[in-house]
Order: C-alpha cells, then sequence, then structure tokens
C-alpha cells in the first residue's frame, strides 16, 4: 500500500486482499461450461495492469460501468496459470478520483524532448525540408497534440507523451546512422524520422484509457501520416516533386513488411534504414516494458505471445568488485617505479 493509500497494481500479489479505484481498460462478458456468465476485465492503473475476473453477480455488475470508466472495486488476488490476477467480490463506478493514479505519461520531460526534437532538426541542410519541418513546428494544434500524443495503445511507447519521445529516439539513431554511412541522404533520412509516425496524433484518443478513432482503425496512421504530409507542402511554392514522393514512401514502408502494415516496402537506402531504427526503438522500449511489468518468479518471463518466446530477466552480475580488479598500492607502486 502506497503513502495514498492505494494498492498500485505492480505491487499486488497472490493472496493480497485488495481495495480500492483502478481504470477498466477492457471489459468481456464470458460464460463457463456450465453456461453461467462471467465477466472479465483488465484493470489498471499508472504503474500497469492486471487480469480480473467477476464470477458472481457478473450480469449485474456489467451494467454498473463500461470501458474507460473508474470503478471502486474488492476481492482477492490469486494465480491462474502462473499469472496473478484478481477476482473480485464487489466492484462499482467511482465518482471522486485524481486521474494522476491511472493516466500513464511519459518519465521525461515533453518540454526537453521538444527542444531536442528541434535541436537534432537543426542539422538538416536541405532548405525545402527545415522550412518543411519548421511549419509543422509552427502549427500550433499539431504541437499540442504531437506533445500529448502515445506512440501506440498497447506495445511501445503507449503513455501520453510517448509518441514524441520515440520520435525524438529515432531521428537521434537516424542522424546516427547517417553519420556511419555517408553513403545515406542524412537530411531526407532525418526528416523521414521527424515525419515517420505524425498520423499517430489522429489514430488514437482518450485521457485516462487510449483507443483508437474510427479514422484510426478504418485508413491508419501511415495513410493519415501521408494526408498531413500532402496538406502541408500544398502551402509550399516550389517542394520538388522527387523530394515529395521519397518522403511519402519514407512514410508509407516504415513498417517494413506487407504483415506488418505497410503498404510498400522500402524501396531505396534511407527507406530501409528508417524502417531499422524504428523497429529497433520499438522493440527495445516494447520488451523492456514486458520485462520491467513481468511478476512471474524466477530468471523467465512468462510466454510473449507476440515474439513467441520466453525472455531472460535477469540481470548480469560483476562477480569482481571494483577493488578487487585493481592491484594493491604497493604494487601499481613498485611496477612504476621498479628499475630495472
Amino acid at each position: 500500500m502506497s503513502e495514498t493509500g492505494h494498492q498500485w497494481v505492480n505491487e499486488i500479489r497472490e493472496e493480497d486482499k485488495v481495495k480500492g479505484l483502478y481504470l477498466v481498460k477492457t471489459k468481456k462478458m464470458g460464460t463457463t461450461k456450465r453456461g453461467d456468465p462471467f465477466l472479465m476485465l483488465t484493470l489498471a492503473d499508472r504503474t500497469g495492469d492486471i487480469e480480473t475476473r467477476v464470477w458472481d453477480r457478473a450480469e449485474a455488475f456489467a451494467s454498473l460501468f463500461n470501458e474507460g470508466d473508474i470503478v471502486d472495486v474488492e476481492g482477492k488476488a490469486d494465480s491462474y496459470r502462473n499469472q496473478v490476477q484478481i477476482v473480485l467480490s464487489d466492484i462499482k463506478a467511482a465518482e471522486d478520483f485524481d486521474p494522476f493514479m491511472f493516466r500513464e505519461d511519459s518519465l521525461k520531460s515533453v518540454s526537453e524532448m521538444v527542444a531536442g526534437l528541434k535541436k537534432i532538426l537543426r542539422k538538416i541542410e536541405n532548405r525545402h525540408l527545415k522550412s518543411l519541418v519548421d511549419r509543422f513546428f509552427a502549427d500550433h494544434q499539431f504541437m499540442e497534440d504531437f506533445r500529448k500524443a502515445p506512440a501506440a495503445k498497447n506495445f511501445h511507447h503507449a503513455y501520453h507523451g510517448g509518441l514524441i519521445e520515440h520520435t525524438l529516439a529515432v531521428c537521434e539513431m537516424a542522424h546516427a546512422v547517417a553519420k556511419q554511412y555517408p553513403e545515406l541522404d542524412g537530411d531526407i533520412l532525418l526528416a523521414g524520422a521527424f515525419l515517420h509516425d505524425i498520423g499517430k496524433i489522429k489514430e488514437f484518443k482518450g485521457d485516462l484509457n487510449i483507443e483508437y478513432t474510427d479514422e484510426g482503425r478504418l485508413i491508419g496512421h501511415l495513410v493519415m501520416g501521408v494526408s498531413m504530409l500532402e496538406e502541408k507542402m500544398q502551402t509550399m511554392k516550389g517542394f520538388p516533386e522527387d523530394l515529395a514522393l521519397r518522403l511519402k514512401h519514407l512514410i508509407l514502408s516504415h513498417h517494413g513488411q506487407f504483415d506488418f502494415g505497410s503498404p510498400k516496402r522500402p524501396k531505396f537506402l534511407e527507406a530501409l534504414a528508417l524502417n531499422l531504427v524504428d523497429d529497433l526503438d520499438a522493440k527495445i522500449k516494447g520488451i523492456g516494458n514486458f520485462l520491467e511489468k513481468d511478476q512471474k518468479e524466477g530468471s523467465w518471463t512468462d510466454y510473449n505471445r507476440m515474439f513467441e518466446r520466453y525472455f531472460f530477466k535477469r540481470t548480469i552480475e560483476n562477480s569482481e568488485k571494483p577493488e578487487d580488479m585493481k592491484p594493491a598500492e604497493d604494487e601499481r607502486q613498485e611496477k612504476l617505479f621498479k628499475i630495472s
């Protein structure tokens, strides 16, 4: 139990009595083998989420709240298939709560990330790309949405401020890769890194519970990103057609494969590089988050269905103490002043 009196999700253990306020991330009705209804919930706070079941009076309880609501619950934690879950005995909609307890935000300063993004994008020398980037930063509504948007619903950077955190990381890696490989056009790669996920400001909605917009489900952020890019370029005179075509391809191909949602696969070097750095940041952050939230005891995580494997979570320990790695003072001096 924290100082606020709230029992954080990441601290709930088997046999704990659970009582307090939680966000309903998902809500589904199910039926047992005997035909009895039961309620499947995912409850959450800003530290994580936990699977929850209601076996008794499921239909009556289900009518009291919706997905995205904050509920006041009572129950007990048990274990099912080596995972902690909660079985509830009571649940009702909450009326008074602190949203900060349930909304997950980036741990990094958004203002500092905006400043970092501006700084690295100033390295772009191409005047057309520089002007294009400046127009996005001058768009107050775009920047307001960009600062608070998540980068995903579940897997990576799935929290407020996650999109700008992910974009900055991809831009920094793109700049480093361009320095390593002179055959890459660093300007177009860096511009593409900034633009690749801009459509996500329209793909997601919600303050406490992140959900897809209708436009997000029907069209998707890749196509919406190209549309947003075209709107900005239409306000610019003499923007080179070849450059515009390459930027659109960077956005449309950055997922890399058809089965990952890309309508096109990368077809020039900068597009390939963008796909690789974007994929690296997403996977490192997503798997790192999975490792952090895993509650399975021992050296291995629970089975990850997305990657179809278990992950080893034990840290590497240095068996030697720092002082053991240094020669004794008298030995160092003997070597330093030894006369041959």
